[in-house]
């Protein structure tokens, strides 16, 4: 089973705000990798053509059985396990997914059920490739209010499960994943500084599943027309995410009287390598300071900056102290982006 764990110490606040930071992080991705290669076999394609379009060369698929919250419910035990943490340790889990279990009850019901979290209580969130830090602002707010002292923010999708493989549109780019992170009070001066968040409704037609819902609930009729996979206009959602992104952190940037040369990495939402390396060159940032994991995962809608979070932390690009800033972009259009100093 694929995933790993990252963890830091806990050190009490001394004076100040009360911010949320993030102290631990875990990721989970199902075994079963899929190559470009692979879907040459079903699709009009090539490898060639896929990673010079995106950048991705392989992605995870479930297996027969592995759901959303399966992957969600691994890779909170690994944060727990990592963290030390004890079935009375939470106290909220939120949610980020759009390919639910099922409609309800919530997926966090159920991850809440399978890992054993008797106390904590927990609600799913919908905001597409936005959701996990649509989450991870939610959730800092609960300990920024004193609330709660722990609270779990987990981004999972099995979006093969709403893929149509025979759309080499959407095939390509979809993979499976699921990442959590603990979320705690941060030591004075630490932790997330500053966010923004925005939906652009207008959107709503250029990346969506149409039917499902109660505007078109299941029918024989929407099952034929292929209605409940996952559709977009491609060239239009590309445009929203770069100009997006790029705006989302500069804006970011020039309300805490910030350079982009101030920041050690820009976590993204891993979607395509072409909007990453064109966010990258709008910013003005060394496109190795963008973090990219696409290329092993493709888009896990929910699960991208978790799992981009992961291999930042693994290969020692972000210490305590640094400066980052996750932005992510996702159906609705809903936007978003998160700075944080990092407080392990």
């Amino acid at each position: 089973m694929g995933g790993n764990i990252t963890s830091c110490m806990f050190e009490p606040p001394r004076e100040g705000p009360r911010r949320a930071a993030i102290t631990g992080v875990a990721t989970y991705a199902p075994q079963r990798v899929v190559t470009n290669a692979d879907l040459t076999h079903t699709l009009d394609t090539s490898d060639e053509w896929i990673v010079s379009r995106t950048g991705i060369r392989e992605r995870r698929i479930g297996a027969p059985g592995e759901t959303t919250s399966t992957m969600g419910a691994e890779a909170v035990r690994r944060l727990m396990a990592a963290k030390g943490l004890g079935p009375d340790d939470v106290d909220l889990l939120i949610v980020a997914t759009v390919t639910p279990d099922m409609l309800f009850p919530a997926t966090a019901c159920l991850i809440q059920d399978q890992v054993g979290l008797p106390r904590a209580w927990g609600f799913d969130l919908s905001a597409a490739c936005s959701g996990f830090l649509y989450a991870l602002t939610t959730g800092a707010q609960f300990i920024a209010a004193g609330a709660h002292r722990r609270v779990v923010v987990v981004g999972a999708d099995l979006m093969s499960a709403i893929i149509d493989p025979t759309d080499r549109t959407t095939a390509v780019l979809f993979g499976d994943g699921a990442g959590a992170v603990l979320l705690e009070q941060a030591a004075d001066g630490f932790g997330i500084l500053d966010f923004h968040h925005r939906v652009d409704g207008s959107g709503r037609d250029d990346l969506l599943m149409p039917a499902g819902g109660s505007l078109k609930p299941a029918s024989a009729e929407t099952v034929a027309a292929r209605e409940h996979f996952l559709r977009q206009n491609g060239r239009v959602v590309f445009k929203f995410a770069v100009s997006q992104m790029a705006w989302s952190v500069e804006l970011l940037l020039r309300r805490n009287g910030l350079t982009a040369a101030d920041l050690a990495v820009v976590i993204p939402h891993q979607a395509n390598q072409r909007i990453l390396d064109a966010t990258a060159d709008r910013l003005g940032l060394p496109r190795e300071r963008m973090a990219s994991v696409i290329g092993r995962y493709g888009n896990t809608t929910a699960a991208t900056l978790p799992l981009a979070l992961e291999d930042v932390l693994q290969g020692g690009r972000l210490s305590r102290g640094d400066l980052a800033v996750f932005v992510a972009v996702g159906a609705g259009f809903t936007v978003g982006a998160t700075l944080v100093r990092w407080d392990c």
